[in-house]
């Protein structure tokens, strides 16, 4: 039988799954089936979380990869735990040497913006601080998909045929051939429904799990990585990984109404959606679908981001508190800015990313909010030879402004897109909640947030409502299922709005919440090849 997988013509009605015993939730659905089989084998929510994690640099290579970076918040009992797996810059790198080498900017692709791949750190940091079965059980699913293949979903078929589109046209130079031969073999992205696999990755997952990624950075892969910097006059070397080690951190938070948001502190984002959310604390929101509502919620998340891509990058160099950007005064400032009509914040850049989310839950109470990037899509377009490691661009987000808080430096960790949130009340925990996607992710934090708690959507339905993005300046993107007459309201506010009928750039998120009674309420969407699993 022969069908268009992409024509949906009919809308499509998802209603929030139960269950008691555990559950996971994530973008893609043989993913969300390895992190189901491993609690079903006595792992734990850690143990699930690692086991999509790794799954997903298999089956979603469009949006994350080995040599990506992670994020996590796990709670344990009434404590929730912060995982920072976000690289620095190599120490070989600075400005200075870019500007001699004619660099005017930090490019998007290549060795410059590659930074010290953080994911399997992250996932051997999980899994030995509160995972229950070995790595190489965890890893054990990614690793036979890698080797014996899987049909490629809808959703990463889109996009693998977008990213080397893309790549064909503005990847020049022999350093990137190893891409092409890893992803597009056949000389073109692989069809939705076509089985794909990944025999180089496969042995780097194998290695990593009986090394428990001592590999990756203090051992054989850590060469191949080196030799590979070397060969084409890169920037990272061995001793950039032998000094790597996650990072565990205590998560930040706000209190919007009864409730907690937490969030990773920087050089993560998570702090934009707590700035923004103190913000709009300050008003209070009868109706969801009104343009007052959308107004404040734009205005807010503009103000928040301003003042983040001023000062965020790595928590060792801020030049600005984290509990000044958290405070009653600030939000209380930047609130009398929002009048009737949109305003231009501090000028930004327009962004993209790429990036998966995941969450899980267990029978015994335990949580975690992962994520996971190689910033945008594949990344750099940069393949380690033989391995399967796609690394990341992340360095990209660095400033080229010697004089910028988030100015590139040897060692330093920049300002990081990618952020799991975290539900709780009165500290008690009530689950990860998530939205994936470049700087669209505190705004669908905020977005989501507000759907749960001011207008009590159930988590389907909260993840399912139309979404805008604020791009730059007053430009704001929405989703062309938003009502027509929200649309006019806002240009008639001053908002320069553009109508899109394609939502995959609106993040794609999970959530799972679990109740005074222990059960789990779960949700995904269908701006991704979303599944959740109950059991």
């Amino acid at each position: 039988m022969k069908f268009d997988a992409l024509n949906c013509p009919y809308s499509c009605k998802r209603y929030t799954a139960y269950a008691k015993k555990g559950m996971v939730a994530t973008s893609q659905p043989l993913a969300a089936g390895a992190g189901m089989d491993i609690l079903k084998k006595g792992g734990n929510a850690i143990d699930a979380a690692i086991a999509v994690a790794a799954c997903l640099t298999v089956c979603e290579p469009t949006s994350n990869g080995i040599g990506g970076d992670a994020f996590a918040i796990v709670s344990i009992g009434d404590k929730l735990y912060g995982l920072n797996s976000s690289g620095p810059a190599p120490m070989g790198i600075s400005i200075d040497k870019l500007k001699k080498k004619g660099y005017t900017e930090i490019p998007r692709y290549g060795f410059v913006p590659v930074n010290v791949p953080g994911a399997p750190a992250a996932w051997a940091a999980l899994s030995k601080r509160f995972g229950r079965l070995p790595l190489k059980e965890v890893l054990a699913p990614a690793i036979n998909y890698a080797q014996e293949g899987y049909p490629v979903s809808v959703i990463m078929g889109r996009n693998w045929a977008k990213a080397f589109d893309r790549y064909r046209e503005c990847l020049r130079g022999d350093e990137f051939g190893y891409w092409f031969k890893t992803f597009a073999p056949l000389g073109r992205a692989p069809k939705i429904g076509e089985m794909v696999t990944l025999p180089d990755h496969a042995r780097t997952l194998i290695e990593i799990a009986e090394t428990n990624a001592e590999s990756f950075y203090r051992g054989e892969i850590a060469e191949r990585i080196d030799d590979f910097s070397k060969r084409y006059d890169g920037y990272i070397r061995k001793e950039d990984l032998e000094n790597y080690e996650a990072e565990w951190v205590e998560p930040i938070y706000t209190k919007y109404r009864d409730y907690e948001l937490n969030e990773i502190p920087p050089n993560g984002q998570g702090i934009v959606a707590l700035m923004a959310l103190n913000i709009l604390k300050g008003f209070e929101f009868k109706e969801k679908d009104s343009v007052d509502t959308y107004h404040k919620q734009i205005e807010a998340i503009k103000l928040a981001f301003e003042d983040a891509q001023r000062y965020v990058t790595d928590m060792g160099k801020m030049k600005v508190k984290v509990e000044d950007l958290l405070s009653d005064a600030w939000a209380d400032e930047k609130r009398k800015l929002i009048g009737k009509t949109a305003i231009t914040p501090y000028p930004s850049r327009e962004q993209s990313g790429g990036t998966v989310y995941l969450a899980t839950a267990d029978e015994e109470g335990n949580m975690v909010s992962y994520i996971q990037s190689n910033y945008m899509g594949f990344g750099s377009g940069l393949v380690v030879p033989e391995t399967g490691i796609a690394l990341h661009n992340r360095g990209h987000n660095f400033s080229f402004d010697p004089n910028h808080h988030n100015a590139l430096e040897p060692g330093k960790k920049p300002y990081h897109t990618i952020i799991p949130g975290f539900l709780t009340r009165d500290r008690k925990p009530i689950g990860p909640m998530g939205v994936m996607g470049g700087f669209m992710q505190p705004q669908g934090h905020v977005q989501v947030l507000m759907n749960l708690v001011d207008f009590n959507f159930n988590p389907q339905a909260a993840l399912d409502a139309p979404r805008w993005q604020w791009i730059k300046g007053k430009k704001v993107e929405i989703e062309d299922t938003m009502p027509k007459e929200i649309v006019k309201g806002l240009e008639d506010m001053g908002h320069e709005v553009v109508v899109t009928d394609d939502n995959t750039g609106y993040g794609r998120g999970e959530i799972i919440f679990r109740d005074e009674h222990g059960v789990l309420a779960g949700a995904t969407e269908n701006r991704t090849d979303g599944t959740v699993l109950a059991w």
